[in-house]
């Protein structure tokens, strides 16, 4: 009894919320207006998620985080280097394994940025260098923002997938309020930094929103009969083995460049996660009415993410001289 109540402590009650909205999105999808009407509200939720990532960080602790260029140029490299090449080698399993829809999104999940509040709470958590993880977070999302787009151009490719338009509807949407945030951080990051509970209501509440709007468009695009469980399983063995090689390769990566302790947990958990904030809205300009089956692997492997750094952290938290007891905010992040 006691196994059971461990395992059923692993599981999210968001990712049940997740599937929920799938489910909901299949059964009622949004047509005509609806869908606008939706799709507007995940853009407007997507910008004011940003907005108040903008205005939680203090100048401070960008400096303080961005000064560790080492740190930095690591994630950058696993987030936008390594991830891409193991994606790239991944194209070996199509057909036999993946179809090439599934592939693409496979791809893209391996070019989204890192996370912000994923390697935060799992840094926390393990007792690591926080500050470094949400200067690394933010960099790779507001990285991404120009990243994203051209990789995905390039190694996807396709007509239209990537334009200046496609850009500034992007930038607008992440970039342009997380600088307002920053802007306006004198008068409203207190207030922010006081309830950190609107900030997850707004990150998880976003992110439902984002995801009935595209498997709605998936829906009524009716590209779901290309898909069987099978191939749903057999993705989500692959993004099992990413998540695993690249959590292998952050660790041993960082203790042979000689990070310390700290900063070798922000480098594991802020290079081995992917943002499905910063990637579901990426996805919805990039690949249209495409863009459920493209965000389905980044959904998976979020997932997978929650689930395996939430052990690993605790299990880090209770290394020999760091106490046996989790850091406080110890709770499920969403992204």
């Amino acid at each position: 009894m006691a196994r059971v109540r461990r395992l059923a402590g692993l599981i999210d009650p968001y990712i049940l919320l997740l599937l929920a909205v799938v489910g909901l999105a299949a059964l009622l999808p949004a047509r005509g207006a609806a869908a606008d009407a939706a799709q507007g509200a995940a853009t407007g939720a997507i910008a004011l998620l940003f907005f108040l990532y903008g205005a939680r960080l203090s100048t401070a602790e960008a400096l303080a985080g961005l000064r560790h260029w080492r740190l930095h140029l690591t994630i950058v490299a696993c987030t936008f280097a390594v991830f891409p090449l193991l994606g790239l080698a991944a194209r070996g399993l199509v057909p036999w394994l993946l179809p090439p829809e599934l592939y693409a999104g496979l791809l893209f999940l391996c070019l989204v940025p890192s996370t912000v509040q994923s390697s935060i709470a799992m840094t926390s958590i393990a007792r690591g260098n926080v500050a470094a993880a949400i200067a690394a977070g933010s960099f790779s999302s507001l990285l991404g923002i120009l990243l994203t787009p051209l990789l995905t151009a390039a190694l996807i490719g396709g007509t239209g997938i990537f334009s200046p338009d496609a850009l500034l509807r992007i930038g607008a949407q992440l970039a342009l309020p997380f600088a307002l945030g920053q802007l306006l951080r004198r008068w409203v990051g207190g207030f922010v930094t006081r309830h950190r509970a609107v900030l997850s209501l707004v990150d998880r509440g976003s992110i439902l929103i984002v995801v009935y709007a595209a498997f709605s468009q998936g829906v009524t695009a009716g590209i779901w009969s290309q898909v069987s469980w099978q191939r749903l399983v057999a993705l989500t063995g692959v993004a099992a083995v990413l998540l695993a090689v690249m959590l292998v390769l952050t660790h041993y990566g960082a203790v042979k460049f000689g990070f310390d302790r700290g900063d070798r947990i922000a480098i594991v958990f802020a290079g081995s996660n992917k943002s499905l904030a910063a990637g579901l809205p990426m996805a919805s300009v990039l690949f249209g009415a495409q863009a459920a089956m493209a965000v389905l692997p980044l959904m998976i492997y979020h997932q997978l993410q929650l689930v395996v750094c939430a052990v690993l952290a605790r299990r880090m938290a209770r290394e020999p001289g760091q106490g046996g007891q989790s850091a406080p905010g110890d709770g499920s992040p969403s992204r």
